[in-house]
């Protein structure tokens, strides 16, 4: 790995689909002139384009979900049954933002199969302990488990009030949001549930709760060891029989670590692709940016 890197470089990983999600419900219902969606597209590039600017990093790396959770899966059947169908508006730009990221020059990871959050925890721990700065581009608080040394996650302003910017969450921050340190947040998640991922938690324990019983006892075998003594004194019946899915529960919170890193080679800009395929999708603002961002002006692409 460490030939695909600069020395001690800072890179941005980005949740794919997580962004793109966001992207595409912040700008509704925009399309070119023949109908084609294009509201995620303008968000994606704009968000690029800031993210960029903001932190200066030495690469960019994109990852996407192919599909396929089968581990998972066998151990819940019903891991994210409760998802929705993409939306087909997003689903038809998904290429395309793919095809434009490669031609902004960052770099895509995707394997069938393997779920992207994985893929993506695995990368940010293996850089990091390189000695390499990682951020982690996206708002699932499953991530927050990798936070630590080298590893903070970079977070959207939030839509509510969109004038906080962009926010770092290091170890301290996850702490404060949490209860827990980042050590203990797939134990969290075990106990209190995933309703994003469709995991079911001990019910009626909620994050103060689940909060309090780690650190006290260290993570949840600890609390299933001390749930004769647990408080408030409903639950310990409750953890008793939940005991054997909570384990499982665990499994499905918990990254796995050892998956293969993926080779993280920077692809070279294209600009006057970049532009081309910009003013294709009738993306005149976003064609203007990029002819002064790469220097491809209109004469010199056709």
């Amino acid at each position: 790995m460490s030939a695909d890197f600069a020395a001690m470089s800072t890179w941005l990983l980005i949740d794919g689909f997580n962004l793109a999600y966001r992207c595409f419900f912040a700008i509704p219902e925009l399309t070119r002139s023949d109908g084609f969606p294009t509201n995620a597209l303008h968000g994606w590039v704009k968000t690029i384009w800031k993210l960029e600017d903001q932190e200066k990093a030495d690469g960019i790396l994109v990852f996407f979900d192919l599909g396929g959770a089968q581990d998972r899966l066998e151990l819940l059947p019903d891991y994210k049954a409760n998802r929705e169908e993409m939306p087909d508006a997003l689903s038809q730009q998904i290429p395309v933002i793919k095809e434009i990221t490669r031609m902004m020059g960052l770099g895509g990871i995707e394997i069938d199969g393997v779920e992207s959050d994985d893929l993506l925890a695995a990368q940010a721990v293996a850089m990091a302990k390189e000695g390499h700065t990682v951020k982690i581009v996206s708002t699932d608080k499953d991530f927050a488990q990798t936070v630590g040394g080298n590893i903070t996650m970079l977070m959207p302003p939030p839509t509510a009030n969109p004038r906080l910017g962009w926010r770092t969450m290091d170890e301290a921050g996850v702490e404060a949001k949490f209860g827990v340190t980042p050590d203990k947040i797939a134990d969290y998640l075990a106990l209190v549930g995933d309703t994003a991922d469709n995991i079911p938690g001990v019910q009626g324990v909620g994050p103060k709760t689940a909060a309090k019983w780690l650190n006290a006892y260290g993570d949840l075998e600890g609390v299933l060891a001390a749930a004769a003594e647990i408080k408030p004194d409903r639950f310990r019946e409750k953890l008793a029989a939940d005991a054997e899915r909570l384990r499982v529960n665990l499994q499905l919170t918990t990254f796995n670590p050892d998956l293969p890193v993926q080779p993280s080679v920077k692809p070279p800009v294209d600009g006057p692709a970049l532009v081309a395929k910009l003013r294709e999708l009738e993306m005149k603002g976003a064609t203007t940016e990029a002819e002064k961002r790469y220097g491809a002006q209109q004469g010199e692409l056709f």
